[in-house]
């Protein structure tokens, strides 16, 4: 990749807005808003941002990378919608970049070669979503399907976990302050899994939600 091509990345599937402008290791805009339910509101600003701090236009990206979940409903819709408009404005491609494996990739970084993670976020009051990871140096191995899991259930995963997902008695090994990836891993992860995964059919690309989005009515009494 070269300077003149960067990748611009977006992740929206939490609480966090944060969008990247990834030139390469050495050099990337980021910026991050955690604000809660801001998303729709201030992405846009994000990105005009880190375009100006970076002195190019919107045309000059490569690609467009997007957080596409396991998260938030809304936040990811927020997120490929503004990632499909900004790459059929551009004429590139989208990589779609799972939530999960984005996180555990970062994760990588960090923690010890051959450790076990878990990456557990919520998806209402009694289910999470959840994953178990292998780390290994720079990658992971997925040592479990990623799944919703009863809320309950968390309580008997041992070794460090990562997410919003609470945990009653988490012996301490609960790190909640970690539940999405950087934008700058978004992008490291489409760089290095994700280009054989870049695509203009741009209207093919759906969130990976997992469980379905069910709007309930309010009952009258």
């Amino acid at each position: 990749m070269n300077d003149f091509k960067p990748l611009l990345a977006i992740e929206t599937s939490g609480s966090l807005c944060s969008a990247s402008l990834f030139f390469s290791d050495e050099k990337y805009f980021s910026s991050v808003i955690n604000l809660k339910h801001s998303h729709s509101e201030k992405l846009f600003g994000i990105v005009d941002f880190i375009f100006k701090q970076a002195g190019i236009e919107r045309k000059e990206i490569s690609s467009v990378a997007v957080s596409i979940g396991p998260g938030s409903f809304t936040g990811l819709r927020i997120g490929l919608a503004a990632a499909k408009g900004i790459a059929f404005a551009a004429g590139v491609p989208i990589i779609a970049v799972p939530t999960f494996e984005a996180l555990a990739y970062q994760l990588s970084f960090y923690e010890k070669s051959d450790s076990e993670v878990t990456i557990a976020n919520k998806v209402n009051n009694n289910e999470v979503y959840y994953a178990k990871f292998k780390i290994s140096p720079n990658s992971y191995i997925f040592t479990n399907t990623l799944t919703i899991l009863p809320l309950a259930k968390l309580d008997t995963v041992t070794g460090k976990v990562y997410g919003n997902a609470k945990i009653e008695n988490n012996r301490g090994n609960s790190n909640d302050a970690i539940s999405s990836p950087s934008p700058e891993y978004v992008a490291k992860w489409a760089l290095i899994f994700g280009t054989d995964k870049a695509i203009f059919d741009y209207d093919s690309l759906e969130p990976l939600y997992i469980k379905n989005f069910i709007v309930k009515e309010r009952q009258n009494k």
